[in-house]
């Protein structure tokens, strides 16, 4: 799973990038980021991107949930039997869920989920995620991955709107 949270690993200055771990890369902010395997039989010639693709949408994350002051993050992988409900409970193991926007894709399966919070919800209406389920499933089919997962974050952010305001 993949956030726009910040990593704990190091900052920037104290990393070196030949010692940082295996899917961590020093984004061009300076922030280090990491992806994390939840499966230790895959094999570098199945990660389905590169350490430059990986930091593309490590930013579009972070943006997004910068933008908003939503948690947006994104699950890639089998969805099981129940995909809705294994979507369900992804979503619920992240930081607060209730302001958390889950985009969980499974390509074997064919499925793309976009799971809100309570919070989220109102901010970001089923017709909006619907939307964005669309442009990146019109992209997937072109087997581009990478480029609907980012219009996909893109359109759900500015779906949501910028950051509301504490009076």
């Amino acid at each position: 799973m993949a956030t726009g949270e910040h990593n704990t690993l190091a900052t920037a200055q104290d990393a070196d990038p030949a010692d940082l771990p295996e899917g961590a890369v020093i984004t061009s902010s300076g922030r280090v980021s990491a992806a994390e395997n939840f499966s230790d039989e895959t094999d570098a010639v199945d990660q389905p991107f590169t350490p430059v693709q990986l930091a593309r949408l490590d930013e579009a994350l972070t943006l997004a949930s910068r933008d908003t002051g939503l948690n947006f993050a994104i699950y890639l992988g089998d969805l099981g039997d129940d995909p809705e409900k294994r979507s369900s409970e992804l979503h619920d193991s992240l930081d607060d869920p209730a302001e958390a926007v889950l985009v969980a894709v499974s390509p074997g399966q064919r499925v793309v989920e976009v799971v809100t919070g309570t919070e989220a919800h109102t901010r970001l209406p089923d017709r909006g995620a619907k939307l964005a389920v669309m442009s990146m499933v019109a992209s997937f089919k072109e087997s581009d991955l990478l480029g609907g997962l980012l219009s996909g974050l893109r359109m759900l952010a500015d779906q949501a709107g910028g950051r509301r305001r504490s009076s």
